[in-house]
């Protein structure tokens, strides 16, 4: 699953990423600094609204007014297309997350101990994700939802489950609002990045509150600290 996640870079790092030139957005080189990003607070969403990109700020969860339980975070790839409650979203809700790294937690002995997993090579991340729309209306409790798929080989021993993370060449073809439910499937499912991808690394037990925030946070710390 993912449950908490940075989201630290400039917007214009994200978008350059992705290939979009100044020309089609208002450049921002500041800093975004969310280093401990938690369910039921805004994010930026990045999604297509007639034909043109939009970042807006979304609530992170999602349950509708019917829905007696606490919000949901997360939607699997493997059911989303066909499921029930997000059926339509996944055909009409597709965005994307900018991150630069999630965190998951292993359960140890006495405690849970926070890993930190980012690309390899430090590139920024783009999580697919659905929800609501229109995303610049407040719907409530109706907000996104990250799509995770299964984690595999090493990363196993962190998590079962993974955010769905995009290469950046197939984040404007999710997007657009031409791309059929189908077409997404198999976007999802080709243009997902592997595990083999990915590193982590032990980190402190201050993320464990959505308060703290500070590059501190993501940093590794020694094993024998644990």
């Amino acid at each position: 699953m993912c449950g908490r996640f940075a989201q630290y870079q400039s917007r214009d790092i994200y978008f350059d990423a992705i290939g979009v030139s100044d020309t089609d957005y208002i450049q921002d080189p500041e800093s975004i600094a969310r280093y401990n990003v938690a369910p039921g607070t805004n994010v930026l969403l990045l999604n297509e609204r007639e034909q043109q990109l939009c970042l807006d700020p979304v609530y992170w969860g999602y349950g509708p007014e019917w829905w007696n339980k606490q919000a949901l975070i997360n939607a699997r790839v493997e059911t989303a297309a066909s499921s029930r409650m997000f059926k339509s979203l996944w055909a009409n809700g597709r965005a994307i997350v900018f991150a630069d790294g999630w965190f998951e937690w292993v359960r140890g002995e006495e405690k849970k101990q926070p890993y930190f997993i980012y690309h390899k090579d430090h590139a920024p991340l783009f999580f697919a994700a659905i929800g609501k729309t229109p995303f610049d209306d407040p719907h409530g409790h109706e907000g996104f939802l990250i799509v995770t798929s299964a984690s595999s080989d090493g990363m196993l021993d962190i998590h079962d489950r993974r955010p769905l993370v995009l290469s950046a060449d197939s984040v404007l073809e999710w997007l657009n609002e031409d791309t059929t439910p189908k077409l997404a499937e198999e976007i999802a499912k080709d243009a997902a990045l592997p595990v083999s991808d990915f590193n982590w690394h032990p980190v402190s037990t201050r993320v464990n509150s959505p308060k703290n925030q500070g590059k501190e946070l993501i940093e590794r710390i020694k094993t024998s600290d644990i």
